[in-house]
């Protein structure tokens, strides 16, 4: 989801829906964001140091996340840009959920084994 700043309230609760749902990592690996490294000084805060989550600031290293942005990109690159906010928010949305039905990892309700492209139809419709 695109928003129009990142802060440090939404990273702390990403970084706590994460924990909660995938237990607690000993490393975690971040851009150079602010809020990212302010929301885990914060979940540190209070821990000794043998059970610190040790930060690591790498663009590169979240490759995973870096390809996945690729296909993005390549739509963007080429426009001018875009008006407003909102519609930014509204094409972006589009896009990831073009690339979440590709990769398997959205079903519609009343889509039980139908294909990609019979998922994006009854989106359609």
């Amino acid at each position: 989801m695109l928003t129009a700043r990142r802060d440090s309230a939404a990273a702390l609760r990403f970084f706590c829906k994460a924990i909660r749902h995938h237990g607690e990592p000993e490393v975690v690996t971040i851009d150079k964001s602010g809020a990212n490294t302010a929301a885990l000084a914060t979940l540190n805060a209070g821990k000794p140091d043998e059970e610190t989550i040790t930060i690591r600031q790498s663009k590169y290293l979240n490759n995973l996340v870096e390809q996945d942005d690729r296909n993005i990109k390549r739509r963007i690159r080429p426009m001018l840009g875009f008006k407003s906010f909102r519609r930014a928010q509204a094409i972006l949305a589009g896009i990831e959920l073009l690339h979440m039905i590709r990769k398997g990892q959205y079903q519609h309700p009343a889509g039980d084994g139908m294909s990609p492209a019979e998922q994006f139809y009854l989106l359609v419709a």
